[in-house]
């Protein structure tokens, strides 16, 4: 993959991203024996938040100090774009290491990460990554970590540093974090900031992860969490919609169930989700016709019925509309012989 061209794979699951501005660049810095679990779980967010949008919202590219590849903690050697070439400013440089830990105090490395924080770019640390950082004289005064197993010989290395227990750090221009499931959390904050917490959280749901704390961990997260409403009536309004997918209950059957007149229940939504009932309904069933489409074999008809839509022109149309193509031509991308 080059600069030019970001991976935006195909999926069923999508969420529209409004306002996108120009691709963000990332170039990681594999070091030998960096963490694979901390670097897979930095990249995924980004490509997923790709495969949701069906944007080029993220690109990235992998580095190494000899230009080859690089073995990582599992002997599972990596294959990376190039050498250590300046990088322009707008990108944000990772180093991704593991143990040894003083193996990212290489000073290629060290150089590279000091050359770009000098010139206004972004810098980070994956796991033991953070000793480069240390390295390049960058973590003094900020809050900054890495994993804890390495933090008592980082201790010693560095007497005058001291790393937060903290899962991921941000301090102006320099992100760090422990590695493992901590790097997706540095990442979705990093997308909630990009493109907003909705979005970043249904990245998160795809990562099948929770949202917030204290979410029972299933591989879905509660409704509550991921509309940021806690109003029982609201989540339990949802819950019945979803319910009633194929057969949807008239907006005069929801109120009913929920014990409030219909203009109450719109007031609701409109608080909270910024959309009357209806329409967030119809998002719901037009969701579960796109994952239809991407998943099976159904007909066009077959999944607009499955979706409420009693016909294929009304379900075509109001897909148009909500996707920005037409059903048959989602299905041809997905490699469907038919719809």
């Amino acid at each position: 993959m080059t600069q030019s061209e970001p991976l935006v794979p195909k999926g069923a699951a999508f969420f529209p991203v409004p306002d996108t501005g120009a691709t963000r660049s990332y170039a990681f810095i594999l070091v030998p024996g960096f963490t694979l679990l901390a670097f897979a779980s930095a990249v995924e967010p980004l490509r997923i938040a790709n495969q949701l949008s069906q944007q080029p919202l993220y690109r990235w590219r992998l580095l190494s100090q000899s230009g080859e590849a690089v073995a990582s903690s599992s002997g599972i050697p990596v294959g990376v774009d190039g050498g250590l070439e300046p990088q322009d400013k707008a990108t944000r440089l990772f180093v991704c290491a593991g143990n040894p830990q003083m193996a990212a105090a290489d000073p290629a490395i060290v150089a590279a990460i000091q050359r770009h924080h000098r010139f206004g770019g972004v810098v980070g640390g994956i796991c033991t990554g953070a000793v480069a950082l240390a390295k390049a004289g960058l973590v003094e005064g900020r809050r900054f970590t890495l994993h804890w197993e390495n933090q008592p010989g980082f201790a010693e290395t560095f007497p005058k540093l001291s790393p937060t227990l903290g899962r991921f750090e941000t301090d102006g221009r320099v992100f760090t974090c422990g590695g493992g499931a901590a790097s997706t959390d540095m990442m979705l904050s990093i997308i909630a900031d990009d493109h907003g917490s909705a979005f970043a959280a249904m990245v998160s749901e795809m990562c099948l992860r929770t949202v917030m704390p204290g979410v029972i961990a299933e591989q879905r997260s509660s409704l509550a969490a991921l509309m940021s409403s806690r109003n029982p009536v609201l989540v339990a309004t949802v819950t019945l919609m979803n319910r009633h997918i194929d057969e949807p209950l008239s907006m005069d059957d929801l109120a009913a169930a929920a014990g409030y007149s219909r203009r109450h229940l719109e007031r609701l939504f409109q608080d909270a989700v910024g959309k009357t009932p209806g329409e967030f309904y119809r998002g719901l069933r037009l969701d579960r016709g796109r994952n239809l489409l991407s998943t099976t074999e159904m007909t066009l008809m077959e999944v607009a019925i499955a979706c409420g839509f009693s016909t294929v022109s009304h379900f075509s149309k109001s897909f148009r509309a909500r996707f920005g193509t037409a059903p048959t031509k989602l299905a041809q991308g997905m490699g469907r012989s038919q719809v």
